[in-house]
């Protein structure tokens, strides 16, 4: 019987880990002043206990702490499979290690404290682990999985934001800093005490009044074990729940005849990982993308209907009814499914691991440019000249589109995709294409001047630019796969690409990216037009040259 939801229970790991990773970081933080002196890590710790060791610190502190292991130790329990991604199987192996390696530091540093009255303090926390080298091997192998675990976690949650492409190199450098600054302020802090005891015994007197008062030895260690038995005791009797036979067994089908045989409880998603079965699933089965998703073709009556969680992803993507995300399903009889997003037939074993691989959706400006009569050109002139001449023009076009902040996404014939706002603000995109479109311009100009005498006619562009929401991920199959994009942004991106040719003009764009690049285009053309395949109608400037654009964008620093 369930009596938190599927979404609470997520919600409640979900806000307990973001409590203990902020306790986590702060707590490096004061370790990393050791690498200024002793002094500043007491300093540090004052402002950090007069938060985290006063009533209501200490309430939301072991709180998060008894519900984020609780909600653990729950999910394990409801894992049908110990088959994972290696990343889910670090995460909680981390997870379950830390009780052992964190016990000896919990018991020094808060009970012995709370039952003798006498404060912890960086000086005797130092000397106690540095004059052990097992004391400081197990702390910095702790202070090390806290901070995996933490960033495993925190990665989890966040890869799939669509925020998170803009601040990734800003997160991985904490996540790689944070740790390394807190193991030399532990070690700078510690030879640093050395040196104070030697020279006016300061910190070295405090060290020893409190060694002198400490807590019973024997009784310290048997509080230590109890924590041990009763952490081994809480994960042991889960993995024994979960390892019981089930009251029965159920069977999921597979269109080529695949079968996974499984207990009662056993998601869709689980139940293929349990037979060895490729099913793609980003998110690492939290409900929170639709990859794992499959369509329910025999058995679905009789099934609990969607959670919320599971609903709301199927609303957002117009699934019908007999679709349903694999990873949140558990079928209570046998049933015959086909993964939507299938890893054999789509060939996409390779990229699922990459991290952009799943797809997220988010606001981009798209670039779309070609070359005139270029067939034309190239008839009159050898191959070799041909290729190099475009080899010099995608050249122009990659670095117009770099240089801008944009990224090609592909060459198509004589033209070019490019993307904008992949990591920069929706409006930083627009004004980014707007720049792009004008380099272009620029450089087409550069080219003709180059080429004059060898070309007939001079090279023209035509160029479609467009902003809004698009599907971002990796598409393609094979060594063809690569990051790109699809939806009604691109469609009409290209399709004023199409329209400026139409026009005999060199860019079309439309109104709405414009204004977004909070730039003027006031003294040109402006049309209201309907596009095949679009129901609504788009304003759009239509310009002769591009490179009339440098008149209203801003001035570059």
């Amino acid at each position: 019987m369930t009596i938190i939801s599927a979404s609470t229970r997520k919600k409640t790991h979900l806000i307990s880990g973001a409590v203990l990773g902020v306790f986590v970081l702060s707590h490096f933080t004061n370790h990393s002043l050791g690498l200024i002196s002793i002094g500043a890590m007491e300093a540090g710790r004052r402002v950090f206990t007069f938060f985290w060791q006063s009533i209501p610190g200490t309430v939301l502190l072991y709180g998060a702490l008894l519900l984020h292991f609780v909600m653990a130790l729950d999910s394990l329990y409801r894992r049908q499979t110990l088959r994972m991604p290696i990343g889910e199987a670090l995460k909680i192996a981390f997870g379950l290690s830390l009780p052992f390696l964190l016990i000896p530091h919990v018991v020094a540093t808060r009970v012995e404290p709370f039952l003798t009255g006498i404060g912890a303090d960086y000086p005797g926390i130092l000397r106690a682990q540095w004059s052990s080298s097992v004391g400081t091997t197990r702390q910095t192998i702790a202070l090390l999985f806290v901070w995996s675990h933490a960033c495993l976690g925190a990665w989890f949650w966040t890869r799939g934001r669509d925020w998170f492409p803009r601040y990734e190199i800003l997160l991985y450098t904490v996540a790689l800093l944070v740790p390394i600054f807190a193991l030399l302020g532990f070690v700078n802090g510690a030879r640093s005490l050395v040196r104070d005891y030697a020279e006016h015994g300061a910190y070295g007197d405090t060290a020893y009044v409190n060694e002198r008062q400490r807590l019973d030895p024997a009784l310290a260690e048997n509080i230590r074990l109890a924590f041990y038995a009763g952490f081994a005791g809480l994960i042991g009797g889960t993995l024994a729940l979960r390892a019981m036979p089930a009251r029965g067994r159920i069977r999921v089908r597979y269109p080529d005849g695949r079968v996974a045989a499984v207990s009662l409880g056993f998601s869709v998603l689980e139940a293929s990982r349990a037979a060895g079965f490729p099913h793609v699933s980003v998110c690492g089965g939290r409900g929170r993308c639709s990859t794992c998703r499959v369509r329910v073709i025999e058995g679905l009556e009789g099934h609990p209907a969607p959670e919320a969680a599971e609903f709301a992803t199927l609303s957002r993507i117009g699934a019908p009814d007999n679709v349903r995300l694999a990873c949140q399903f558990r079928p209570t009889h046998n049933v015959t499914v086909v993964p939507i997003l299938d890893t054999d037939s789509l060939g996409i074993k390779t990229q699922i691991a990459r991290q952009n691989g799943g797809g997220r959706e988010r606001r981009v400006a798209v670039l779309f440019c070609d070359l005139r009569d270029f067939t034309r050109i190239a008839e009159h002139r050898l191959p070799y000249d041909t290729v190099f001449l475009l080899n010099r023009y995608f050249a122009m076009i990659g670095e117009a589109v770099e240089g801008s902040g944009g990224v090609v996404d592909k060459f198509i014939g004589d033209g070019a995709l490019a993307i904008f706002g992949l990591k920069s603000s929706y409006k930083d995109a627009c004004l980014q294409s707007l720049t792009a479109a004008m380099r272009l311009s620029e450089g087409v100009e550069a080219l003709n001047q180059t080429f004059e005498a060898e070309l007939q006619q001079p090279l023209r562009l035509a160029i479609g630019l467009h902003a809004g929401r698009a599907i971002i991920g990796e598409m393609g199959y094979g060594q063809a796969t690569s990051l790109t994009a699809v939806g009604d942004t691109i469609n009409t991106a290209s399709r004023l690409e199409g329209l400026a040719k139409e026009h005999d003009a060199e860019l079309a764009v439309s109104v709405e990216l414009v204004n977004r690049a909070g730039v003027s285009l006031e003294g040109n053309r402006r049309l209201d037009i309907g596009l095949r395949g679009r129901q609504a109608r788009l304003e759009i400037w239509i310009l002769e040259n591009a490179g009339a654009i440098s008149n209203a964008l801003p001035a570059e620093d």
